[in-house]
């Protein structure tokens, strides 16, 4: 897999230094079926997104808003949204 540093990282460490933010297609990401099946005939390809893997966490400014709107629907969070639910799945 191949991925790329987030251009906002600097902003991203000061909100949430516990995570790590990466760029990824969304083929690369292998992301959950439940997401997958709300971005239809678009090759997974040409979608990317800013993620941290590990925790389920996007970075909505530099996720294509089909990925960023199939995630939320799915059990993954935006990074605000994250914060403000405590930060679940870091205890």
């Amino acid at each position: 897999m191949s991925s790329r540093s987030c251009p906002d990282w600097p902003d991203l460490m000061e909100i949430a230094p516990e995570l790590q933010f990466m760029h990824y297609t969304a083929a690369e990401a292998q992301l959950p079926a439940d997401a997958l099946m709300k971005i239809p005939g678009v090759p997974l390809s040409d979608l990317s997104l800013c993620a941290d893997l590990d925790h389920n966490v996007f970075y909505a400014v530099h996720t294509d808003e089909q990925v960023a709107e199939a995630l939320r629907q799915s059990h993954w969070f935006e990074v605000r949204d994250w914060i403000a639910a405590g930060r679940p799945g870091t205890y």
